[in-house]
């Protein structure tokens, strides 16, 4: 039998929230513990209960869902997030996943798209309606430079670069004045956005285009 998932919910709708909830719990191996309102009651009920998902509209009364993805992944690195939205595209699912976030879904979308994405979820798996890939440009994939140059914060930037230096993860830490798991959260993100899973390939993707910004300097 599989485990059975802890879900949160946050959501300003409370009949959303329930009728969400019922959909959930026809499966036995969901079971919802919290149901909350705002971003700051649900970063409190993720830090409490350490959820394995976490269901939470894009738009909150104290702020989007933005700055609590965030904040949620590094009390509990391992929770799931999926972002209900009003519009679903490509570009918002790469900016949410960026974020920490493991999937996106419009929130007109049926109960069985929303157990799909969570089955995948189990699996190590995302899913990505077929429209969205059909309305990429894909004319754009080759355009490495251009890519990094928008998502790579400056702070992501120092960082990969004192890491190709062979500076330790502690001592760049020390440098910037935050904690070491903060620089772990860092290279989170650096690794989804330069899509890679290991420090060598991230090195090898950051060195390419730092060599590519030289010469086109």
């Amino acid at each position: 039998m599989r485990k059975v998932w802890q879900v949160v919910l946050i959501d300003i709708h409370p009949t959303s929230m329930l009728g969400t909830k019922l959909i959930l719990e026809e499966h036995q191996d969901l079971t919802v513990k919290a149901m909350v309102s705002t971003g700051r009651e649900g970063l409190e009920e993720v830090s409490n209960l350490v959820p394995d998902l976490v269901l939470m509209d894009y738009k909150l009364p104290d702020g989007e869902a933005d700055q609590f993805i965030e904040q949620m992944k590094q009390v509990s690195a391992n929770t799931h997030i999926i972002v209900m939205t009003d519009e679903d595209n490509l570009n918002l699912f790469k900016k949410y996943i960026g974020l920490g976030a493991s999937g996106v879904m419009s929130k007109q979308s049926s109960p069985l798209k929303l157990i799909h994405l969570i089955t995948g979820l189990r699996e190590g798996l995302a899913t990505i309606p077929l429209t969205w890939l059909q309305n990429e440009d894909w004319t754009q994939l080759g355009e490495t430079e251009l890519d990094m140059d928008i998502q790579l914060t400056d702070m992501e930037k120092f960082i990969m670069e004192r890491i190709v230096q062979g500076i330790t993860y502690d001592k760049i830490a020390s440098e910037i004045d935050v904690s070491r798991r903060s620089v772990d959260n860092y290279l989170r993100k650096i690794y989804t956005k330069l899509g890679v899973s290991s420090r060598a390939q991230a090195i090898e993707q950051f060195t390419l285009y730092t060599k590519s910004k030289k010469q086109h300097a």
